[in-house]
């Protein structure tokens, strides 16, 4: 008992929450856990891992996952940032529908705050997740506890409730022990122990945007995370749960080799008090400030770009399922795949010329990303075509035998994957 209360003042010592329900990270093991008494559903994302490096060989664990399972590339949602991505495959809904609409945004109705991941205090706040309600306040609401290891979103309280068991995000937690506390949770006794789980890797991504798909540091994190998934696979196995566990295995978004040819200074374009950037990089939003709206419509809309397409929000392309939200800014521009929109001056930071970007068109094949599903509901070798992936929060509730939420997705594609 003194141990859970440490590890819940610690956890709240870091992130500053001063009365959360907040969960130890080394909760006390059961004396058993039988086959009947396995998680519903363990789902997992890999930041940043493409579909294709599935093909590299060199993913064993996740290759036998896919073997015994489904599995498919899948296309991300408008715009394939993290944040957006990760909120639609827990909720279902197009980010213009579940409101994070980008990894950096404004809204209206709090026009002194501006969201972003470096951002502690806004992403903990409702008031930017309460557009949709995620798997978790949905699944608890009907019975079903669910544990999240660092899921964007679960650490703020949403509709009046939080995952009965989360984690403020820590970077710098090893592999090893991200896994340790999914098996930690798993070993809690069965009134205690959550039906749902979700554990989440960045180092692919990271290494991603540093050195670009296809070299040697994507290679050593793709390994690293691949040993990790045999790790909480053979913690499976040693509690005789392996095969009782349905585990959904996903990305959000893909990566693209940077092109330099391919970046576009603002700063060439426009002078920089003629409008208010909102965010820049592989999807830019932006409005033009007052006087100055027809000298930024010259410049973005009304002129062809080669590697750039600016629309009012109003008339962006309805494929992207995008532009109605108050969050989405009066003006978009999507960089061709492996461009760059560099908001600062053409004398300052520009982007790692080897590195890689994402946020591109989801059609782009450079942008699918990873698919699997493995577990007593999901037959072995199955192949499925393409996929949006605001299906996959369809399976999740099928899986785990709750009804979800209103959503932008079906279950429909994935029929095929189901017992």
């Amino acid at each position: 008992m003194l141990q859970k209360r440490l590890s819940v003042l610690a956890a709240l010592a870091v992130f500053g929450l001063a009365a959360c329900s907040h969960i130890p990270a080394n909760p006390p093991i059961a004396e058993s856990a039988g086959p009947s008494e396995a998680p519903r559903l363990i789902l997992i994302s890999i930041d940043g891992f493409r579909a294709d490096y599935l093909k590299t060989g060199i993913t064993p664990n996740l290759q036998a996952l896919a073997d015994g399972g489904a599995r498919a590339a899948m296309r991300p949602s408008f715009p394939s940032l993290t944040f957006p991505n990760h909120y639609t495959l827990v909720t279902g809904l197009r980010p213009d529908h579940h409101g994070i609409v980008n990894n950096t945004m404004r809204d209206p109705q709090k026009p002194d705050v501006t969201f972003k991941l470096s951002n502690r205090e806004a992403v903990a706040d409702e008031f930017w997740w309460d557009d949709a309600k995620p798997l978790w306040v949905t699944a608890q609401a009907q019975g079903v506890k669910v544990a999240t290891l660092f899921w964007p979103g679960s650490e703020a309280v949403n509709h009046g409730t939080r995952p009965a068991y989360w984690l403020p995000y820590d970077e710098a937690m090893p592999a090893s022990d991200r896994v340790k506390q999914v098996l930690d949770w798993i070993d809690l006794p069965a009134a205690d122990r959550p039906g749902a789980i979700t554990l989440y890797y960045s180092t692919v991504d990271h290494q991603g945007h540093d050195f670009g798909p296809g070299s040697p540091e994507v290679d050593a994190a793709l390994r690293d995370v691949d040993a990790s998934i045999g790790q909480l696979v053979d913690g499976l196995k040693a509690r005789g749960l392996y095969g009782k566990v349905n585990i959904i295995v996903v990305a959000d978004h893909g990566m693209a080799k940077h092109r330099p040819e391919r970046f576009i200074r603002l700063a060439d374009l426009l002078p920089a008090d003629s409008y208010d950037l909102v965010t820049g990089g592989q999807v830019a939003g932006l409005k033009a400030k007052p006087g100055h709206e027809t000298e930024v419509d010259k410049a973005l809309i009304a002129t062809k770009h080669d590697y750039m397409q600016c629309w009012h929000k109003a008339k962006i392309p309805a494929r992207f399922h995008y532009g109605h939200h108050r969050r989405v800014p009066e003006i978009t521009c999507l960089a061709a795949v492996g461009g760059y929109i560099v908001s600062q001056s053409k004398d300052n930071w520009m982007p790692k010329p080897n590195g890689g970007s994402h946020g591109y068109d989801p059609a782009a094949p450079e942008m699918q990303a990873l698919f699997i599903a493995n577990g007593p509901a999901i037959r072995p070798g199955v192949k499925l075509p393409a996929f949006d992936n605001v299906d996959v929060y369809s399976l999740e509730a099928k899986l785990l035998g709750i009804r979800g939420e209103p959503n932008d997705g079906s279950l429909r594609a994935l029929k095929p994957a189901l017992y």
